[in-house]
């Protein structure tokens, strides 16, 4: 019976972990003599390195590729998708899909726009001259190299393959997107299929150059597909890679961290707060980031921290929401579709870590005001009895006091009589200073 393998990609970001998975499935349908691997796409696109590694996995590979846009009336190939897409053996569609939008996207900066001047009327201008100068987009040398390269790549895997270069040249210069029945009628795919049976039958017979030779593919009979499905590794660093989850484990790392500032010794959260914060990295590193928003994300954090710290009465955690906002809407830099963090993380969030800066702080002053019950300073101003008269010594008067079940050495301006209550006004060592509770403080005798 033959064998068909298959991986589904639904609505993925191309990222590293897409790049090992889609290269381990490669080889275990080789291992496997399949008949072929199909790939079931959807994404928004993703990283150039990761695409580039799966483009010559692909290349490479001594089984036949089949990628299957799907499913039906959602899926798209798009940015990355695309030169998937038109590198693999054979490329098919569902109804409802579309493919397209490949103009490269600058990582760590702004994306790089492909050309949307107004295509203005001829008419409106003295010659063809004025025309293109006034339409012409402003571009720098790094830009136009970037984009040449692209625009290489992306024809040279078409005249691969045999398909329509010309179409692949303008998805990367215009960002053009196409529905499967116009992708078939420009010969940017092979066929399009209702389901995975119907392109099973489909394909069944058809001829492919692999790099060992020319092979016939039998698919006719294969009634199940085996599905190679990501171990829980891959699912842990794909998960990581979405953007919302790298924000929210960088806000959890903080957290962590934070509390650990508040309480003494080193304990789980701070742990556990470094393993958040790696793995925030992990995810951000493999995501197109922008370092203005990641400086604003870092300015809240900040902001945040030292509102504990400086008395701003709300001021410093107000501008830390903002920053962190703003941030967070900046910090993914998507090409089209690319997933962004969504406001129903990002403004909750927001909310909530200043909601805990505010606590914090009203917990910190409310422990600053209260009365202090231990060590010396809890002694202050409390109420003492005197064991006995105090003698006269000089120009003050000495004896002892009981407080809290001690016997302490006491000094007074003033005469105490036995079992008198005295206030301690002072502690030098092991004497206090007390006062006599009937005599008047703001009147009573200065020593000399």
């Amino acid at each position: 019976m033959p064998k068909v393998v298959q991986i589904n990609l639904e609505n993925q970001t191309i990222t590293p972990v897409t790049t090992r998975y889609i290269q381990r499935a490669i080889r275990q349908a080789e291992e496997e003599q399949a008949q072929c691997l199909l790939i079931v796409l959807d994404t928004p696109g993703g990283l150039v390195d990761s695409t580039r590694n799966i483009v010559q996995a692909i290349l490479q590979s001594r089984v036949c590729v089949v990628v299957y846009v799907a499913p039906s009336g959602v899926a798209h190939a798009a940015s990355a998708g695309g030169f998937i897409t038109l590198s693999a053996h054979i490329a098919a569609m569902a109804p409802g899909t579309r493919i397209g939008a490949m103009h490269p996207v600058q990582i760590g900066g702004l994306p790089i726009s492909p050309d949307r001047s107004p295509k203005l009327p001829t008419n409106n201008y003295p010659n063809n001259e004025e025309k293109k100068e006034t339409q012409k987009t402003p571009s720098t040398p790094m830009t136009d190299k970037m984009v040449n390269d692209t625009v290489a790549w992306a024809k040279s895997l078409a005249e691969l393959r045999g398909r329509n270069a010309d179409w692949a040249e303008r998805a990367v210069k215009e960002s053009i997107v196409v529905t499967e029945k116009e992708a078939l009628k420009e010969g940017i795919i092979d066929l399009v299929a209702e389901d995975v049976p119907q392109l099973l039958e489909k394909i069944d017979g058809r001829q492919v150059v692999l790099p060992q030779g020319t092979i016939t593919l039998h698919t006719a009979g294969v009634t199940e597909t085996q599905t190679i499905e990501m171990w829980w590794g891959e699912r842990v660093l794909a998960a990581i890679s979405n953007p919302n989850v790298a924000f929210m484990l960088l806000i959890f790392g903080f957290y962590g961290i934070m509390f650990e500032f508040y309480s003494p010794g080193w304990g789980v959260a701070g742990t556990l707060g470094i393993i958040c914060l790696v793995m925030a990295f992990f995810g951000l590193a493999v995501l197109p980031i922008n370092y203005v928003g990641l400086l604003l994300i870092a300015l809240a954090l900040g902001l945040f921290t030292a509102e504990v710290f400086v008395t701003s009465f709300g001021a410093l955690a107000l501008g830390g929401i903002i920053c962190l906002v703003l941030g967070g809407l900046m910090l993914v830099d998507s090409p089209v579709g690319f997933t962004r963090i969504s406001f129903v993380v990002l403004i909750p969030v927001a909310a909530a870590t200043g909601a805990i800066t505010i606590f914090l702080i009203t917990q910190i002053v409310q422990a600053h005001r209260k009365k202090t019950f231990t060590g010396s300073e809890a002694m202050l101003e409390a109420i003492a009895v005197a064991a006995g008269d105090f003698s006269q010594q000089q120009d003050q008067y000495a004896g002892t006091v009981c407080i809290h079940g001690e016997y302490w050495n006491a000094i007074s301006r003033n005469p105490v009589k036995d079992n008198q209550n005295v206030r301690i006004r002072n502690r030098d060592g092991l004497t206090l200073s007390v006062e006599p509770e009937s005599v008047n403080h703001s009147t009573a005798p200065e020593s000399s």
